[in-house]
Order: C-alpha cells, then structure tokens, then sequence
C-alpha cells in the first residue's frame, strides 16, 4: 500500500514473508534510559519514527506485551528488510522518511502511548561501504538513508557550485568560513569525484595544522550526509507533529549526537515549557541524558543526548 508523502519519499506499508539474511546490528544507545523514560507498561502503543534494526523496540514491546499496537518507521530498505520479526508477529512496518509517516499518521488520527526518534546513523550503515556514509571504508559517495531518492553524495559534490558547498560545509559541518571556502575549493577543484576515500583525501589535504583523534574530514562528511538526507529539515517539521500524536499522558524520547540536532530538540521543548496553559507538553529532562556518561560501555553512544517530554 502506497501513499504520497510530502517529503523526499513514500510511505510503504510493508508485508514481508521471507526474513532476510542475518547481520551484525548495533546496539542501541542509551536503551535503559530510554526504558526509564518511556515507561512502557502492559498493552500501550508504541511508534518508533526511526526504528533502525529494532533494538530500542525489542525491549520496550517486551514491556507492553505484543506488537499489534505498534508502529515501526524507517526509510532505510536495509533496515525495514531487518524487522521481519516484529512485522510475522503483528507490528506495522512503513518504509518511510519520518516526517511523511507522522503526518499521515496524524491524518489517519492515531495516537500512541509512547514515541521513540532516534537520529542517529546506524552501525550497517556506517560500516558498509557501499552505503558512502564513512571515510574509513572507501566506497561510492553515496550518503542517501532512503536509497529511492535521486540525491546522493556524488551529485551533490560534483554539481553544487563552490558558494553552496562552503555553506553546507560550514552550516551543517560547524567548520569556520574560512576552512569551509577551503574545502569546498578544493572540491571542485578536484572533480570528479567518485568514492569516499578521494573526497577524504582532498579535504585533508585543505586542513592546516595537527590533528590526532577526529579526522579533517569529519565535519564535512557530516554535514554532506545531513544536506542529503534532509535530515535538519525533517527534525525542524516533525516536532511540531508529535503532541498530536501522542495520547494524553503519552512520552516521547529523541536521540540526536550532535548539537545542531540537540539545539532544535531543545529549543522545542523549552517553547512548550514557556507556552503556560497552552502547552502541550511537559518536559521530563531538564538536561539531557548524556551518552558519555550513561553508555559507556556504547562507543556510538558517545556523542548522544536524550531528551523526553510527556503530553499534559
């Protein structure tokens, strides 16, 4: 069953009988907070906008008791092609970005006891190298977590003038102007480009001075992911969606690892706490939950920030 969604991809409600070849999936950050925080209890509801490879909703369904009132989103064909279990015992699975499934959602008027973003790459895609997510496994600049989108990585670095590439590189990357005006020089100087590993090595070349822990390409291949995948875009339109998709007492959890994801999730939840008799949400974390404190054990967790609201 399909249905037009507003962003860069359908929604697919997906029926799946085969299970696919097993994988090594990761594991999810900071899940006995989010547990904490979510509370599930016998027979709630539960939508998990970013479901991945179903770590967070094997525990809490574990809680509730089944999977026919949940919903399980991803817009990762790798990853929806994971949650076959949980799709043979009765969940919903809807191939999708999450902002086009909230708002059919909410047009269908569902509502869920507790719900669940986490913004976070996951491990498959980092370590595989077809996927173009990592500079630590040459690969085709891909970078798209919806691979039915035209947008990828290669298009973007090979066609986006200098001027566009060094605001990305600076808006979605944190780099200064000036090392983003660097960078993205050298990129077009460079064209074409064609992996992951060519890109790297164009950029660190443009970095001045030692580096030890982080490598000169981080930021920037950060802030390409973010570009093509829409991802500030899609967290800035699905906040405002998720009160009206939660039941009167019903929690919302949201993951981000890095602080331009963190500040809007924040700045969202200090607008409810500061709207008096017209919010719609209390929060329940004045700060965050931090990964490096609470998963140490997660390395992927490093980077991590919880926060939670409940509808009031």
């Amino acid at each position: 069953m399909y249905f037009r969604g507003s962003s860069c991809s359908n929604i697919e409600e997906m029926s799946i009988e085969a299970h696919p070849p097993h994988v090594d999936l990761h594991v999810p950050v900071l899940l006995d907070a989010v547990v904490d925080l979510l509370n599930p209890q016998k027979g709630e509801s539960y939508l998990d906008l970013t479901a991945g490879y179903g770590g967070h909703a094997s525990v809490i369904l574990n809680r509730t008791g089944h999977e026919t009132s949940a919903t399980l989103v991803d817009r990762d064909d790798f990853a929806i092609s994971q949650l076959v279990e949980f799709s043979n015992k009765g969940a919903t699975l809807l191939h999708s970005d999450f902002v086009s499934a909230a708002r059919q959602l909410s047009e269908e008027g569902k509502q869920f006891d507790m719900i669940l973003i986490d913004l976070g790459v996951s491990s498959p895609q980092l370590d595989l190298s077809e996927r173009g997510f990592s500079f630590t496994h040459s690969g085709p600049l891909d970078m798209r977590m919806d691979r039915r989108q035209e947008l990828t990585a290669k298009r973007l670095v090979n066609t986006a003038n200098a001027g566009d590439l060094a605001r990305i590189i600076r808006d979605y990357g944190e780099e200064s102007p000036g090392t983003a005006k660097r960078i993205a020089n050298a990129i077009v100087a460079a064209r074409p480009l064609e992996t992951t590993e060519e890109l790297a090595h164009v950029i660190k070349q443009q970095h001045r001075g030692k580096w030890s822990k982080t490598h000169p390409a981080t930021r920037t291949f950060q802030a390409l992911r973010i570009a093509v995948n829409q991802e500030l875009q899609q967290i800035e339109t699905v906040l405002p969606l998720l009160p009206r998709l939660l039941k009167q007492g019903g929690r919302v959890g949201i993951i981000s690892f890095h602080s331009l994801e963190d500040r809007l999730v924040k700045r969202f939840f200090a607008e409810q706490s500061a709207s008096g008799f017209e919010a719609e949400l209390r929060v329940l974390t004045k700060k965050p939950i931090d990964g490096a404190t609470y998963d140490v054990h997660n390395p992927r967790a490093r980077s991590a920030k919880l926060r939670a609201a409940v509808k009031i």
